[in-house]
């Protein structure tokens, strides 16, 4: 890819209910309790990768009935406002422009501001969920010149001092603790965590966030942080970062606080978890990941969570963020295997699982879905499978489990949950349900299909129907609550979001409720219009702005509230033909070198399998061509000289419109 940065990401048996008042068709209200934990440890997060603070607020109906404890925000610092504040997920705007903080107070363009940050922690009390903040310490945006001057003098007073000496410099051997903990990682400058300015005025902002409303916090790169007992630059500080940040912040005892450390070469996984309390643990999503792919969901390859001697404090996930983006598991597993990892990590007794919710309309052929900031990802987080298995969890509080592959089948896996509860996941061929179990005697209804019976009698469980093929079955009586299906409102999965026409036609959809509602803002306004499922509306260009936004409501039987906002961007889309040729002039700058090249990329796929692209043809002194391979649906270029980490590119964010025969130069 062309050169960016990418952040590199009860007590036992006490269970809590939120009392949620919802306004229905009438005057009456409604009460709905949705049963959480009382500890975010006990109960599962959403992990609302992207979303805005109003889009969270809005979402916090579908959060509860889904069945999370918590939802986790992605950075809500100041950062690097990049390509003219672009809101694409990737493209016209990026996801990691958050992960490049250049202050650290609460507000930015992508996510919302603070004032709007406290009042989704005000909603989210309402309904008992706990917020969790991805928070950074580590680094800035490598565009130091955007880092604030209050950060600055914080860090010293100077750039020089904020960072640690070789902070500017790449890392380049993980097995160096003092390389891993001072100098650059991903192209990040690495800042000076010992410093003692610095950490009070990190900490204010901790504190700042906890005044707001949060509940704790997951600390991204905390690998690149120092341990106390790690080496240390001769600048007099102590490695004492994270004493402060776990020890010393408002609330301390209170807190759910986490770190990211991927593991690998010299991880010192154990201190940390010691240390911060609790990591995350990524090698065992890529086992989880590989057990489904493979259909080899054995108990010796599930069971072992890959921490070796430290202690199961951990956050588990199928996928995050960094794994969906830069491991491509965006096109390696489908929804529908995501859900299964999930049952399995969601449903067993260690760990705290973490859902990322993938983009709006992504799949196995579009990463990026609608690709924009702000509103919610993929409707997949409220599935039956993920709600049943989430309140599942919380029902099953204090409770041992045991792992079993029914039938000495690997493809199929059996949670039990003392004699309480049991999560069937078979990923493969339909399984026989005819097995012992530790179940207690009795009828058990699937909650998830809310239908099928299964008969446990002296430790052995049958059903008159085989599990099918990629399916999850929820089987437990105390502790269930039912509640009414949530109403679905969206956009057919078909829906084209990027349109070059003066308008577009889009496909409603809505499913358990009769009362949907669309509302289109082209402006500050708009008059809420009842739908029925399969109706379409029409959005018409603009010309004061290029993005459109549709709101789609509803209420369920319950009066329970869902919400979905889905944005449609209008574009100059335009057609290049095989042979096209454009033309470069270098500028008469040192920086440029002899060798050039041309990065080609559209949203969809790029022309040039890697960074920095075809090199060029030098056709004078300081004028270069490059000739199209084939034909290309609105493509971008981006002229370089390499690859090196000291190269030069233009321009430095989303790449240039194509013209046939155009000359461009540095403006």
């Amino acid at each position: 890819m062309f050169k960016r940065v990418l952040a590199g990401l009860l007590s036992a048996a006490v269970i809590s209910s939120a009392a949620i008042a919802i306004s229905g068709c009438s005057q009456n209200v409604e009460s709905v309790e949705f049963k959480t934990a009382e500890n975010v440890k006990d109960g599962a997060i959403l992990q609302a990768f992207c979303w805005d603070f109003n889009t969270i607020k809005e979402s916090m109906a579908d959060i509860a009935a889904a069945g999370f404890t918590a939802v986790q925000t992605s950075p809500i610092n100041e950062c690097l406002e990049g390509e003219d504040g672009g809101m694409e997920l990737f493209g016209a705007g990026k996801w990691y422009y958050h992960y490049q903080p250049t202050d650290f107070k609460i507000g930015n363009y992508q996510l919302g501001s603070r004032d709007e940050f406290k009042a989704m922690c005000d909603e989210a009390d309402k309904y008992g969920i706990k917020v969790l903040v991805d928070v950074i310490a580590n680094h800035t945006t490598p565009d130091t010149d955007s880092v604030s001057k209050d950060l600055i003098e914080a860090g010293g007073g100077s750039l020089e001092l904020l960072y640690h000496k070789n902070g500017m410099k790449d890392l380049s051997d993980y097995g160096d603790r003092l390389q891993c903990t001072t100098h650059k990682m991903g192209g990040l400058p690495d800042i000076n965590t010992e410093r003692p300015s610095f950490q009070k005025y990190f900490l204010e902002y901790l504190n700042d966030c906890i005044a707001c409303g949060a509940d704790g916090f997951r600390h991204d790169t905390a690998k690149h942080i120092g341990l106390p007992d790690d080496p240390k630059e001769s600048d007099g500080f102590e490695n004492n970062f994270w004493e402060l940040a776990t020890k010393k912040v408002d609330n301390a005892e209170n807190l759910f606080i986490y770190g990211e450390v991927l593991q690998g070469n010299n991880d010192r996984i154990d201190e940390y978890i010691k240390t911060i309390g609790r990591t995350t643990s990524s090698t065992y999503g890529s086992k989880i990941r590989s057990g489904i792919m493979n259909s080899n969901i054995d108990t010796s390859v599930i069971s072992d969570y890959w921490l070796g001697n430290a202690e199961l404090n951990m956050v588990t996930w199928v996928e995050s963020h960094d794994n969906y983006i830069n491991d491509g598991t965006w096109y390696q597993l489908t929804n529908d295997q995501i859900l299964l990892g999930w049952a399995i990590i969601t449903a067993r007794k260690d760990g705290t699982p973490l859902f990322f919710d993938r983009p709006y309309n992504a799949d196995m052929d579009n990463e990026w879905g609608m690709n924009r900031i702000g509103t919610q990802g993929d409707d997949m987080y409220k599935d039956r499978k993920v709600s049943a298995v989430n309140f599942f969890r919380t029902a099953m509080i204090g409770e041992d489990e045991n792992l079993v592959n029914p039938n000495l089948d690997s493809t199929a896996l059996a949670i039990e949950r003392g004699s309480k509860g049991m999560v069937i996941v078979n990923t493969a061929d339909e399984l026989k349900v005819d097995f012992e179990t530790n179940l207690a005697d009795g009828t058990y209804i699937d909650r998830v299909d809310n239908k099928t019976e299964y008969i446990v009698k002296n430790g052995k469980i049958t059903c008159n129907t085989n599990v099918p093929e990629n399916s999850v079955v929820v089987l437990y009586n105390e502790g269930y609550t039912k509640y009414a299906d949530m109403a679905k409102v969206g956009v057919s999965d078909k829906t084209e979001f990027v349109y070059g026409e003066d308008s577009i036609e889009v496909t409603l959809t809505c499913s358990n409720t009769d009362n949907a509602t669309y509302e289109i803002y082209s402006g500050d306004e708009a008059k809420a219009v009842p739908f029925k499922d399969g109706d379409k509306i029409t959005i018409k260009a603009s010309s004061d702005n290029p993005v459109t936004s549709v709101v789609l409501r509803a209420e369920n039987a319950q009066g329970v509230k869902t919400y979905e906002r889905v944005e449609f961007t209008h574009k100059n889309l335009y057609k290049i033909e095989k042979g096209t040729k454009v033309y470069f002039e270098k500028p008469d700058t040192d920086d440029w070198s002899d060798e050039l090249y041309a990065y080609v990329y559209n949203e969809d796929d790029n022309e040039n399998d890697m960074w920095p692209g075809e090199e060029m043809i030098k056709e004078a002194d300081g004028r270069y061509s490059y000739t199209f391979d084939m034909s290309w649906k609105t493509p971008y270029i981006i002229f370089n000289d390499g690859d090196a980490s000291d190269s030069v590119q233009y321009p430095d964010g989303q790449g240039l419109e194509v013209f046939p025969d155009k000359t461009y130069k540095v403006e």
